[in-house]
């Protein structure tokens, strides 16, 4: 944390070797994080950029009391989010017909990419929200108290967020028909 709070104070003073080092550092785990948000390699790229702009943009405003990667996935998150609210203006309509090439093979197998793919469309009709607070929840592994902390509402909204939005994936599941399409997944 001490090294990355040296190259913070030389990037304030004009040293923009020492933010390339800060993005070296870092770039891997904001890639992973918003591969959550798009499953588009082009729109990723351009959400790591937008996310690590926006950070240093921001350097001034860090104030160092928790690790800097903490930070940058508050951005991140916040970038993601933004993308999926421009996202749903054009929003794109997965094909039923597409969920049967996820069928399990005899050594109960299946394609982890497509399966992978039909999971973030899935998402995509969900509410933002509510994809935000599973997305953190089940992928990053976030506990509610860093949810809350990323996105800045209370942990009782954060569990009462999850729970309805499992209840809304469900259901939508159980609209298309999908339940036995996505039995793998429970």
């Amino acid at each position: 944390m001490e090294t990355d709070l040296n190259n913070i104070r030389a990037c304030i003073d004009g040293d923009n070797e020492a933010y390339r080092r800060l993005v070296q550092k870092y770039e891997t785990q904001i890639a992973r994080l918003m591969w959550r948000f798009t499953r588009d390699r082009t729109e990723c790229e351009r959400l790591v950029q937008d996310v690590f702009v926006g950070a240093y943009l921001s350097l001034k405003s860090y104030r160092g009391q928790g690790p800097f990667l903490h930070w940058l996935k508050r951005i991140g998150t916040r970038t993601g989010y933004r993308f999926w609210k421009e996202q749903d203006k054009t929003r794109q309509v997965l094909q039923l017909e597409d969920f049967d090439t996820i069928e399990k093979s005899k050594q109960e197998e299946f394609d982890s990419a497509k399966a992978a793919e039909i999971l973030h469309y899935l998402f995509a009709r969900l509410p933002r929200a509510d994809r935000l607070v599973l997305t953190l929840m089940y992928f990053e592994e976030c506990s509610s108290e860093e949810i809350a902390r990323r996105t800045g509402w209370s942990r009782v909204a954060v569990k009462m967020r999850v729970s309805r939005a499992r209840k809304k994936l469900k259901n939508i599941a159980e609209k298309e028909k999908l339940q036995e399409k996505l039995e793998w997944m429970h």
